[in-house]
């Protein structure tokens, strides 16, 4: 092998390659970005839009079909599939597998915005965002709980949104911060129906009135002798007291025109905003702080950010606000990924003590010991070329190959032993017997590799998290057969083993001397069985084909899925509350849940997000090794005494693996089959929270407008807006107090 003869014929530089490829690979290491699962991007993107007070009929006509017409025409749609909801359009659209993701989620911006102003004014902003794939931006780095017993919920939000969130924010890697449970400041302009009547003014002279009165309006630059000047027309109002003082409308009168002002025809209040969620934390009301970060951060340096940034904040908090930690996945994720470095470590140990039992040379287990440490680390040099990161397939591959990365190791290193017993010089040992058994080394390697790089280029979502797991062990392999066919080599040239019974091994030496004794027997037992097979060949090969077909009739008992359950210590409840629900009926609903949860003494904190159509709690257990039941084993148990509740579908864990569509154009048939199916899914074993997406409508109030009302100039589109106004109110623009 001519890079044998490299090696063995330039020992500074072949060491001086493994240092480099050592070197390299600690520093890829330390670069490399740490997450949960491989960072893979699915081209799936959502669209939701939100139209307020609509039916779900009137939804799907006038939101949801014309965003779907304009999707259908993207090139590579696989699929699209949308909901309609009260109020809500959701519309998911599933891109072939080998388009851009970037490129398709901007071109359904730019068909969103290409169909906006043909949807009704009064649905909100679309909001538009890639889905799927193991996305840790899609749930938070770090889940924090802001709580004071002194404190009202609306002074809590100030400081939730002025101090805490603003902190959060400045950190490098930080996407986003959501906050649950506020109760914002409000400016309250509650109409006087009588008195808008007696003045003839309609709720758009109001509204009307508001959005040009509270402004800042630039006006531009003037210049003169003392130099230039910003012009703007200050408008804004410093105190909530002033919208009183606005002039509404101007009426002639016998005096001359009359001003009617704000106060003249509505009460200006200084409130809180309608709570539509409430929060609470161990049953304690507070407001719950949620950190994502953004795609390309590393997840455990930003949650170690956030935590440091915290600590800090808690120093500045006042004496009553407490600021508590209650989840962090990037803490999870570290002690998970630690778990199985730890693993590799331990494997790579018992390798080598393996490999001192077999080669009986301390030498020789040094020798082929360095392949380990060598191709692990400067696999880290591939994973940070390809753009990988640390996580649980890449570990796994590195820790399923640390058996095999020394395979080629102690071949070459035991015919190099052998050559150098046949009376060969050190350095010529070392070339015959690397060169002796180089294409048989080589064909082992490569029939791995063989194995190994399909599963990098398996089609579908499967073949996407793979990939990296295939190249790791390609990439793992092949360095190990280079430094085989170098090192080795080179080392065995340079520092061969003294002569036999010229060192004294006293404590090791009857270790090794018993290890012979029994692999002497094992032998013997082996080639006892050896002889016997032979010598009946029919009842060997029935047994084997026995042994075959037994192991296949069992891998359907075995059962399969894409990512083992694990035992995270953290879990979350999903409860639909009936259709016309009040947010004091939920809560009520939530209190009852909240006493059950109380009753496991294996939940340590709860955290509860409640407002009128869910329920949303988060459950955290106490560490594994204090409990006796699983998190499974809890969560069966959870199922069966919360399904003692009345009035609530629940949901426990964090996705539905299993989903069947059911498609059809006749509403009524659909619904049949859907029952019908629900029926006999529901028989099947193992079948834990089944629901569907299809929903009873909210109990509606509708109003129609007589004919008379023509004569008088009234449309229906005046009554929705002024009906709106009245019932849902109207966000007339947004008031800065002085403190911020």
């Amino acid at each position: 092998m001519w890079m044998t003869r490299v090696a063995v014929a330039n020992p500074v530089f072949a060491t001086m390659v493994m240092a480099a490829l050592t070197v390299l690979g600690l520093f890829s290491y330390n670069k490399l970005r740490v997450e949960q699962l491989p960072d893979v991007t699915l081209p799936f993107v959502s669209v939701n839009i939100n139209y307020p007070g609509a039916s779900p009929e009137a939804v799907e006509t006038d939101v949801t079909k014309p965003v779907e017409q304009v999707l259908n025409t993207l090139p590579g749609v696989d699929h699209i599939y949308s909901n309609s909801g009260e109020g809500w359009s959701n519309v998911f659209v599933q891109f072939k597998l080998n388009v851009n993701a970037d490129k398709v989620t901007q071109d359904v911006r730019d068909k969103i915005a290409q169909v906006r102003p043909n949807l009704p004014k009064d649905v909100q902003e679309p909001v538009i965002q890639r889905e799927g794939g193991a996305d840790d931006n899609q749930q938070p780095v770090v889940y924090m709980v802001l709580l004071s017993n002194d404190r009202s919920a609306r002074d809590l939000t100030y400081i939730a949104e002025q101090t805490v969130k603003t902190t959060f924010e400045r950190i490098n890697g930080v996407g986003n911060v959501a906050l649950s449970g506020t109760s914002r400041r409000q400016v309250d302009i509650r109409l006087k129906p009588d008195a808008l009547m007696q003045a003839g003014i309609g709720t758009e002279q109001v509204i009307s009135a508001l959005r040009s009165a509270n402004v800042n309006a630039p006006v531009g630059e003037v210049s003169g002798r003392a130099g230039d000047a910003v012009v703007r027309v200050d408008g804004r109002i410093k105190d909530p007291a002033q919208f009183g003082d606005i002039v509404v409308a101007t009426r002639m009168s016998d005096r001359g025109p009359v001003q009617v002002r704000l106060s003249q025809v509505a009460d200006v209040v200084d409130a809180q905003a309608e709570r539509t969620q409430i929060a609470r934390f161990n049953g304690a009301p507070g407001i719950g702080v949620s950190v994502f970060k953004i795609q390309d951060a590393n997840l455990v340096d930003v949650g170690n950010a956030v935590k440091r940034a915290a600590d800090e904040l808690r120093r500045q908090l006042p004496a009553d606000v407490q600021l508590k930690t209650w989840y962090a996945s990037s803490d999870w994720v570290q002690q998970s990924l630690d778990n199985v470095r730890t693993t590799i470590v331990e494997g790579a140990l018992l390798t080598i003590v393996i490999v001192f039992l077999f080669l009986a040379s301390w030498r020789s287990t040094v020798i082929t010991g360095l392949t380990l440490p060598i191709a692990v680390i400067s696999t880290f040099v591939a994973l940070y070329a390809f753009g990988f990161t640390l996580n649980y397939l890449t570990l796994m591959a590195l820790s399923l190959c640390i058996g095999l990365l020394i395979d080629d190791a102690i071949v070459v290193r035991e015919n190099i032993s052998r050559h150098l017993h046949m009376g060969k010089s050190p350095h010529q040992a070392a070339l015959d017997g690397t060169n002796e058994i180089g294409l048989a080394v080589l064909a082992t390697t490569f029939s791995i590799v063989a194995v190994f790089v399909p599963i990098a280029f398996m089609s579908g979502v499967i073949g996407k998290f793979f990939y990296a797991f295939g190249i790791t062990v390609a990439v793992a392999v092949m360095i190990s057969l280079f430094v085989s066919f170098t090192l080795d080599p080179m080392l065995s040239a340079y520092w061969r083993d003294p002569p036999e019974g010229a060192t004294r091994l006293p404590v090791i030496g009857p270790v090794l001397r018993w290890f012979d004794r029994a692999m002497g027997w094992m032998e013997h037992t082996y080639a006892s069985i050896i002889e016997r097979a032979l010598n009946r060949p029919k009842t060997t090969v029935a047994l084997a084909v026995a042994a075959l077909v037994g192991s296949l009739a069992l891998l359907p008992l075995v059962g399969s899925e894409f990512i083992p359950e694990t035992d995270q210590g953290f879990t979350n409840l999903r409860i639909t509350m009936p259709p016309g629900s009040t947010l004091s009926y939920a809560d009520e609903k939530a209190r009852r849940v909240e006493d059950v949860l109380r009753g496991f003494k294996e939940v340590e904190l709860t955290g509860s997000e409640v407002d009128a159509k869910n329920i949303n709690i988060n459950l955290k257990l106490i560490d594994h090794r204090q409990r006796s039941r699983t998190q499974k084993q809890i969560e069966q148990a959870l199922r069966e005494e919360l399904g003692k509740i009345p009035g609530i579908n629940l949901k426990i864990g964090w996705n539905s693996p299993i989903w069947i569509n059911v498609l059809g154009n006749n509403e009524a048939a659909l619904e049949g089959v859907l029952t019908e199916l629900r029926t006999r899914v529901a028989k099947v074993p193992g079948v834990v929270d089944l629901d569907t997406n299809v929903k009873p409508g909210t109990p509606a109030l509708s109003v129609r407008l007589k004919p008379q009302a023509a004569e008088l100039g009234i449309t229906n589109a005046q009554l929705g807006t002024i009906l709106r106004t009245y019932v849902t109110g109207d966000e007339s623009g947004t008031w800065l107090s002085p403190e911020g």
